[in-house]
């Protein structure tokens, strides 16, 4: 049966998804807002801490070394690696800084082989489903091009919608760990294909850009769910049957049908809309839709469960590509 986390290493894996998260070397205020959310998705109570922490991570005066030292168990070490994994490739495979931060950190928890093949499939996984290009101007997407379609089928989208999000559902109801890092990319693909099928062709920049402007922070998103998993001592893909694992994977597969639902029909209204929301407004009408989301999820419990009895593990990365259902 898998340990709860002490309090020492709750706080070490919280350093641990900061660093992760600076490893990029951005450290702007888009970078800082995304730096709270991942301290809040995966300690509450560290809000007010968190500046402090920060600077000591700048500083050095915590380091990495220190706070793997932290873990007392080769399971705690391995979630502090997954953890850092996901943090870094949240918005599109790792840099080469954020590699070298990965390795890093293998060798720091003292983690071999699995460790990397781990790492090497996230990267596989979470790669953006669009060519990459530098994100745009701060506080709000980045302008895609534009070419003559006729107008979508909007029955047609809604029903990718709800399919996407119970996809997204289900696979946070399985037990594998890739399963998880596979819903961030999924969500962008469904952004992506929804655009696309307005005439825009949108690069990765602008999908990351949407989904910060919309109030969904990727790493935070990630750490979110992890987080879950970790504060309970609920390593995924150790789980076992655990009445709280159960309730941890339930909660989780509520939050990603909702967000990917919102996403999606947001995606619709944007594009659709041409362009003419302002982020304001984006995040207004995001936050709006994440409700009926909410409320939807009930309605399409069963239909979760169904499609998780069915999702193929060993070809995730062909389903985020595109190149598998």
């Amino acid at each position: 049966m898998t340990t709860p986390m002490t309090e020492n290493e709750r706080d070490a894996a919280l350093a641990i998804a900061l660093l992760a998260a600076l490893a990029d070397g951005q450290d702007g205020p888009a970078e800082r807002a995304e730096l709270q959310r991942i301290a809040a998705a995966l300690d509450p109570a560290a809000e007010g801490r968190l500046g402090p922490l920060l600077d000591d991570l700048r500083s050095g005066q915590r380091t990495l070394e220190s706070a793997a030292g932290a873990f007392q168990t080769a399971e705690t070490r391995q979630a502090a690696f997954e953890l850092a994994v996901g943090v870094c490739n949240a918005d599109g495979s790792a840099s080469p800084a954020e590699a070298t931060f990965l390795e890093r950190l293998r060798g720091v928890l003292r983690l071999g082989d699995d460790a990397s093949a781990f790492a090497r499939d996230a990267g596989a996984m979470m790669a953006l489903p669009a060519a990459g290009a530098s994100s745009g101007a701060a506080g709000g997407p980045s302008t895609p091009a534009q070419q003559p379609r006729p107008a979508p089928d909007g029955a047609a989208l809604d029903k990718q919608i709800l399919d996407a999000a119970i996809l997204n559902g289900a696979l946070e109801l399985l037990p594998q760990r890739l399963a998880t890092l596979a819903v961030i990319p999924l969500q962008l693909r469904l952004v992506y294909k929804i655009g696309q099928a307005h005439g825009y062709e949108l690069d990765a920049g602008h999908l990351k850009d949407f989904a910060a402007t919309a109030g969904v922070g990727l790493a935070s998103q990630y750490v979110e769910r992890a987080g879950r998993a970790l504060m309970g001592g609920l390593l995924r893909g150790m789980l076992g049957k655990m009445v709280g694992g159960v309730a941890s994977m339930a909660t989780g597969s509520a939050m990603s049908f909702a967000t990917t639902y919102a996403l999606g029909q947001v995606a619709k209204r944007y594009y659709g809309g041409g362009r003419t929301l302002t982020p304001e407004a984006l995040r207004e009408a995001f936050q709006a839709v994440l409700a009926d989301g909410k409320a939807l999820q009930e309605k399409y419990g069963g239909a979760i469960q169904e499609k998780a009895k069915t999702v193929d593990v060993s070809k995730l990365v062909g389903l985020v590509r595109g190149e598998t259902r």
